[in-house]
């Protein structure tokens, strides 16, 4: 048992270490050399670099230490130390990938800088967050909102982003030309952090339509292991009374239900549709703020 946790921490910490020098070349390699900005703290502070001179690997670190003070209190111990080994990690390839020329890469289309930076950046941040941590900045603010309330952290990126890409306008020889790249690679990397996070947890609904009702809900329950629930239904045109089973499963579970369905009633009409939100046991748990707040109340009681 101690093995196997000892396994995850290492697992941990090595895919957040894949995941920052990602985030990092994404911007030393890609973004940065070809004169493009985005959102997040990155994209505050290379932005910075562009008015100012003062390089990335100094301001990231800093405007950091005040948003890791609030992870600590929010998110526990567990995520602050995490996220110090990220934060330190990505200051200093910051620092050091620039020393090396030869991993720039420059490119004429800006377009398509924008697109390989923002899936770069994807993929990176969205691999640190999956084992716990953070590359700081907007991170910990969406992983704080996340935590209680049920807003994606894609959503979350947006919104602070678009203030933060706004700020382009008043740095020296940048216009909106700049300004419209560097939301390409926001909203890309908005949808693609989701697409890490989340891709692997999208359910679908399936609505099955068979005389076989019966044989199939068992099956599916037995074999398939997934839930089932018969609705009560009436085939208007035959007026015969029936039920349709209804099955909430992952999206990646949703090829092997159906097959399996189709395995006792090849006849079967089956109706298949995405459900943007599962909250309850097996699936995501609702976060509503309540029990923030319940804590709290229990605190002050103790007190």
């Amino acid at each position: 048992m101690k093995s196997s946790k000892v396994l995850n921490v290492i697992l941990d910490y090595f895919l957040m270490t894949v995941g920052s020098v990602i985030f990092c070349m994404a911007w030393t390699s890609f973004l940065i050399p070809n004169g493009l900005a985005s959102g997040g703290l990155t994209g505050l502070c290379t932005i910075i670099q562009y008015g100012t001179g003062i390089p990335v690997g100094l301001t990231y670190p800093i405007i950091n230490v005040i948003l890791l003070i609030l992870g600590f209190l929010s998110l526990g111990k567990a995520f602050g130390f995490k996220t110090i080994y990220v934060i330190a990690l990505t200051s200093l390839l910051f620092d050091l990938l620039p020393k090396f020329p030869q991993l720039e890469v420059m490119m004429d289309e800006k377009f398509l800088v924008a697109l390989v930076g923002a899936t770069l950046e994807s993929i990176g941040i969205g691999l640190v967050l999956l084992r716990g941590g953070s590359t700081g900045g907007t991170d910990i603010i969406a992983m704080m909102i996340n935590k209680y309330w049920p807003v994606s952290p894609g959503r979350v990126y947006l919104y602070t982003d678009i203030f933060i890409i706004s700020c382009l306008l008043f740095v020296p020889d940048k216009g909106l030309v700049d300004l419209i790249y560097a939301f390409v690679v926001m909203l890309g990397f908005s949808f693609g952090v989701d697409f890490v996070l989340l891709g692997n947890k999208s359910s679908v609904q399936i609505l099955v339509f068979s005389s076989k009702y019966q044989e199939i809900a068992d099956h599916i329950i037995n074999n398939v292991h997934r839930g089932v629930t018969a609705l009560q239904s009436v085939g208007w045109y035959s007026q015969k009374e029936s039920k349709v089973l209804l099955i909430i499963a992952r999206k990646y579970q949703m090829n092997e239900v159906v097959n399996e369905i189709k395995s006792i009633d090849k006849k079967a009409f089956i109706s298949v549709s995405t459900a943007m939100s599962v909250f309850g046991e097996g699936f995501e748990e609702v976060k509503t703020g309540l029990k923030m707040k319940k804590n709290k109340e229990e605190l002050e009681n103790e007190q």
